[in-house]
């Protein structure tokens, strides 16, 4: 049995300790936070504490912080042998300063705590400093989910930032759609299909067999009735989009 320690208590923490509570072979020894309310909900399943000083015998200690907290956080953690580990997408394993052996554990999802996540389809990628600690985390992410994958942080980073790409900014996207339904008293609710069809078509098609829309076919005159119904801020960013996709496909 892996015996594991989480510190952190936002979303990406609180989804991973309840994944790892319901797994037979993990024991979620020990979650620290600096505010214990955030992280009180668990206290009937394990122990709590916000002094690192108390922090409990682990074979992985996971910092599932923000990316500006990794630093200062591992720097504070006296655990020279064992392994440290964040989650982050955007950070090298570098930038855990303890004296320990080092690690990354980073599970590519969003993360909200009013949605359930199937941890089974989370792709976890990993990386460490020896091959020992390799596979301990390969150990810990296949006891959760189906898809790991060994990531160096050049490669991570470069995933993170398709990742903002195909998650932050359509979900911008999503937004402002939202906005102009509403604007004119349209039901967003009648965009789902039409939002899920195009996730799912990507399963089968690449994202440029996929692509439709006035954009790709140079639909000029419509083009040019979307952007006079829209504000300063959507004529912006629709133009930019449409001049991306026209360049794309000459």
């Amino acid at each position: 049995m892996i015996n594991i320690v989480i510190l952190g208590g936002g979303n990406v923490a609180w989804h991973l300790t309840n994944a790892l509570l319901q797994n037979s072979a993990v024991n979620v020894v020990q979650i620290y936070n600096r505010s214990l309310e955030k992280i009180s909900c668990f206290k009937n399943s394990t122990s709590i504490t916000n002094n690192l000083s108390e922090l409990k015998d682990a074979d992985i200690y996971i910092l599932a912080v923000s990316d500006n907290a990794i630093s200062e956080l591992s720097s504070a953690l006296n655990l020279k042998n064992k392994l440290v580990v964040h989650t982050s997408g955007s950070m090298a394993m570098e930038e855990l300063k303890s004296d320990s052996n080092k690690g990354v554990f980073y599970l590519l999802q969003t993360f909200s705590k009013e949605r359930e996540i199937d941890f089974s389809t989370v792709p976890i990628c990993i990386e460490a400093e020896t091959d020992a600690d390799l596979r301990l985390l390969e150990t810990l992410a296949k006891s959760i989910s189906k898809n790991c994958y060994c990531i160096n942080s050049n490669q991570r980073k470069s995933l993170h930032v398709a990742a903002v790409f195909v998650n932050n900014f359509v979900n911008h996207l999503y937004h402002i759609g939202h906005e102009i339904c509403e604007q004119n008293k349209v039901p967003f609710e009648i965009l789902l299909p039409l939002i899920l069809e195009t996730a799912n078509k990507i399963t089968t098609l690449s994202p440029l067999e996929a692509q439709t829309g006035p954009a790709k076919r140079n639909d000029t005159k419509t083009i040019e009735k979307h952007t006079a119904m829209l504000t300063k801020n959507q004529q912006e960013i629709y133009i930019l989009l449409t001049k991306s996709i026209y360049n794309t496909y000459g």
